[in-house]
């Protein structure tokens, strides 16, 4: 199969060509730059040049392509509403793009609203009144009346050694502020995958296609906040302190709400429909490696 390729260059999309030429597809990635396009070819894939903005760029991947999967996300959180109106565009693109054809389009977004006493499962419906993140999963979902084949993959906190999700922003703010925070007593949680296993959630959802279905990609139900902090802090050889809530966006910026969020995940239903089992090593492994490099 031809699979045309959003992010191809990111963390996720770089574990997921190798993933899908392993497997004998063809991968045609897109990117802006001359460095992506050196790194798509150095990994065996085709290169298409355009950019998530340019609705006929990816017009034109679409129709060069037997399925797209679409993993590309402009993570400037100071321009946040922005880059998630640009994901919005680029999926109904996709969307008309697809309609009416048996072509797989698999989206990517995140958790969908907090968890309460239970990890959320893949049965569960983003909220109407949920905040921006989740307008991927929704325009997303709403292309299954254009008779369009799609599925979404909600993301946890991916990692490898060097990256972490949006860990990798709690890791800066404790270096700008020399100390290690959670909130409160910092048992609220976030789902985690390592990335290899992320990219074996894609490929097997291509392959065994069900319109319409969600899969959850998570290694890691959940992962305490204060765990994380504690990671952090010694890594980074900080103090690791609770802040109040009403503290939080004073402390976190941005992330002041995030912090506060249970984000944990089941992927049993998942793992029961792809026969997938992650095997990758644990978020707080990876933060070790990461500091002992």
């Amino acid at each position: 199969m031809r699979v045309f390729l959003t992010g191809a260059t990111g963390l996720v999309g770089s574990a997921l060509v190798p993933e899908l030429l392993e497997a004998g597809h063809h991968v045609l990635g897109l990117t802006r730059s001359d460095v992506g396009a050196r790194s798509l070819l150095a990994a065996g894939a085709d290169v298409h040049r355009g950019a998530l903005e340019d609705a006929e760029s990816l017009r034109r991947g679409a129709a060069a392509a037997d399925a797209v999967i679409h993993c590309a996300f402009e993570h400037d959180f100071s321009k946040f509403e922005q880059s998630a109106r640009i994901d919005q565009h680029a999926i109904e693109t996709f969307g008309a793009a697809l309609a009416g054809t048996d072509r797989p389009l698999l989206i990517s977004t995140g958790m969908p609203l907090d968890a309460t006493s239970h990890p959320l499962t893949e049965q569960v419906d983003p909220a109407p009144d949920s905040p921006t993140p989740r307008v991927s999963e929704r325009t997303a979902m709403s292309l299954r009346a254009q008779r369009v084949h799609v599925n979404v993959i909600r993301l946890p906190q991916v990692h490898d050694a060097a990256k972490h999700g949006l860990v990798t922003q709690l890791i800066a703010i404790a270096r700008r502020k020399c100390v290690s925070a959670y909130v409160g007593d910092g048992l609220n949680r976030w789902s985690a995958a390592y990335v290899r296993d992320v990219a074996r959630v894609y490929r097997l959802a291509l392959e065994k296609h069900q319109a319409g279905a969600r899969y959850h990609a998570v290694g890691e139900e959940g992962v305490a906040l204060r765990e994380i902090a504690d990671a952090i802090g010694r890594g980074l050889k900080v103090p690791v302190v609770s802040i109040a809530a009403e503290e939080a966006e004073a402390h976190f910026g941005f992330f002041g709400k995030l912090v506060r969020r249970d984000l944990s995940a089941s992927s049993a239903l998942t793992q029961q429909r792809l026969g997938w089992r992650p095997t990758g090593p644990r978020l707080v492994d990876d933060l070790e490696e990461y500091f002992g490099r």
